[in-house]
């Protein structure tokens, strides 16, 4: 590339807008209560502690009983960069190059780190009393750390007067999103989750229900506490959001991906969605972008849609050559791509 394109490349970088979806920093990192720092219960949190990464990564119950990861669940400290401990609990740092190495060599599927916001509308209801869940007030600690727990980015809202009288346990139970989705654009989020939460004899019942796009989905789970039924919630969230993003062993194939109406902030956005996926810049023509990666068409689609980009069907017509600001091992009168392998995206 060019040294005026890489100066390009550097400030529209900088001149970047937030992007919802974000990488998730806390991925690798795992909290688990341990009773003693002894030899024995080390061993078994570090277990845990894996097991727990493992089900971020992949949303599925099931992939800790593969054969191929038996080794790796005997000695996990193998993919520990360093740990320790706080309180009652041990913090243990995975090394996330040598793990994600690790699990696609025993042929695991996984979810990058790369993950919807979700914004988080959590009613708690007790014998008397409803209480929406703002992100300064008491409860919030506890839904951040389930959040962050089962590898979720997650906001809460003010819960200021206005929107304590919008979420009302009437619309939470009438799973009525349009009440909610008003209120919700403030917050720069690209799921939104609405939680009933409710304390009975044996502990406590959630209803929650989750949208994201043209994507709907909802349960029930219980807990003994307000920390175990966030968990259940936050886990069963996981669980439904990771078959969109997850890419099977072997169904990466090379990809080229045209985006027109790209403007400073938006192709700064781009570059940030499509890193995870190993994204190369080929090519700028005036306000399209020009990339090659390795990805499987499913997760590509997935991530596009946190960017709100439209999927398009008909090829753009070609530019004059002399338009087009080519690197030097670029022919100077390249022609966009006609192939099954090109996906064409818009804003």
């Amino acid at each position: 590339m060019r040294p005026f394109s890489r100066f390009l490349v550097l400030c529209l970088a900088l001149a970047a807008s937030p992007l919802f979806a974000e990488p998730l920093r806390t991925l690798y990192q795992v909290r688990e209560p341990v009773p003693n720092q002894q030899a024995d219960a080390r061993g078994e949190a570090l277990q845990r502690a894996f097991d727990t990464l493992l089900l971020r990564l992949t949303g599925d119950a099931e992939s800790a009983k593969q054969p191929a990861l038996a080794e790796l669940r005997q000695d996990p400290q193998r993919l520990v960069s360093k740990y320790g401990y706080e309180g009652e609990h041990i913090v243990v740092d995975f090394d996330q190059a040598t793990t994600e190495r690790s699990l696609r060599e025993a042929g695991v599927a996984l979810w990058g780190a790369n993950r919807p916001v979700v914004l988080a509308w959590w009613l708690n209801e007790s014998p008397g009393s409803a209480q929406l869940v703002g992100d300064a007030q008491e409860g919030a600690a506890t839904l951040h750390a389930a959040a962050q727990h089962r590898g979720l980015p997650l906001r809460l809202p003010l819960a200021d007067l206005e929107e304590q009288f919008a979420a009302t346990p009437e619309v939470f139970a009438a799973r009525d999103e349009q009440a909610l989705r008003a209120p919700s654009e403030r917050y720069a989020a690209d799921a939104l989750l609405a939680v009933h939460a409710r304390q009975t004899d044996n502990g406590w019942q959630a209803n929650w229900n989750l949208w994201l796009n043209d994507a709907k989905g909802g349960g029930e789970v219980d807990g003994d506490s307000p920390a175990a039924v966030a968990d259940a919630v936050m886990l069963a969230v996981s669980r439904y959001l990771a078959p969109r993003y997850v890419v099977a062993s072997g169904a990466a194939e090379t990809l080229t991906l045209e985006v027109v109406g790209a403007d400073i902030s938006r192709f700064a956005e781009l570059e940030q969605l499509l890193q995870p996926l190993g994204g190369k810049l080929l090519r700028v023509e005036s306000d399209r972008l020009v990339y090659r990666l390795t990805a499987s068409r499913e997760q590509l689609r997935a991530q596009l849609e946190l960017a709100h980009l439209q999927e398009v069907t008909a090829e753009p017509a070609a530019l004059d050559a002399s338009q087009v600001p080519n690197p030097p091992d670029q022919p100077a009168a390249a022609q966009p791509e006609h192939s099954n392998n090109v996906l064409r995206y818009r804003w």
